[in-house]
């Protein structure tokens, strides 16, 4: 059994980052023209010039990203406020189902997440081809500040994706037991997460911290009430 589970957990290492995020390339944003460019390159100026114009907040590329997306996934923070105050859509899914607390929480940009939701986007959203969270996808990564901050933002803690698996169970069997995975469990522990929720293989949170030797995981756990 062990080695069916170090298996999966290679596969999908390799597999989830093909289905993953796409943020704009190069030569994307090199041919982006009106709000699109102007959330490339920042400016915010440009971005209000071009609103009052009647320029369509949240027009979409060939990727179905906004102007709002782009400015999230390029870090472009000024663009970002920018497009929120002129009424973007916080909630937008482009084409891969990502939202702007999603695409934050999977770039650990935690300026931008909390722009995000101070600006109306939805910590509760479904997102992504996995019908995952954005809880779910900054617990894969460890992230463990940006954890804390969607649990304040009311995600759901125990969602289950359409892998079988909640946020508490990602950060153990997608982490690798070191200290910001064990911070991102402990949050998600301390925050009432169901500890004992297992994965469709009937594995429990406990059984699979066992079976990683991920020690810190499993005190977490048995102190919780796990079995």
């Amino acid at each position: 059994m062990r080695s069916n589970f170090l298996l999966l957990s290679v596969i999908l290492a390799f597999a989830l980052p093909a289905a993953a995020q796409t943020p704009p390339g190069a030569a994307e944003t090199a041919a982006y023209r009106g709000l699109h460019a102007a959330a490339a390159r920042d400016d915010a100026a440009e971005i209000g010039r071009l609103v009052k114009g009647g320029a369509a907040v949240d027009a979409r590329d060939a990727n179905k990203r906004t102007p709002l997306h782009v400015a999230v996934f390029l870090h472009k923070i000024d663009s970002a406020r920018a497009l929120l105050k002129a009424g973007a859509d916080p909630n937008a899914l482009d084409a891969q189902r990502y939202d702007i607390v999603t695409i934050a929480a999977v770039a650990d940009d935690v300026s931008m997440l909390k722009l995000a939701l101070d600006g109306g986007a939805k910590a509760t959203s479904i997102t992504s081809p996995y019908d995952g969270t954005a809880l779910i996808a900054a617990a894969h990564l460890g992230h463990d500040e940006v954890v804390r901050m969607l649990i304040a933002a009311k995600a759901p803690l125990d969602h289950v994706n359409n892998l079988g698996w909640t946020a508490l169970i990602e950060s153990i069997v997608l982490g690798d037991g070191g200290k910001r995975h064990v911070a991102t469990l402990k949050a998600l522990v301390g925050a009432g997460a169901n500890v004992n929720l297992a994965d469709r293989a009937g594995a429990t949170p406990l059984t699979l911290a066992k079976t990683r030797g991920y020690a810190e995981m499993v005190t977490i756990l048995e102190a919780a009430g796990a079995r």
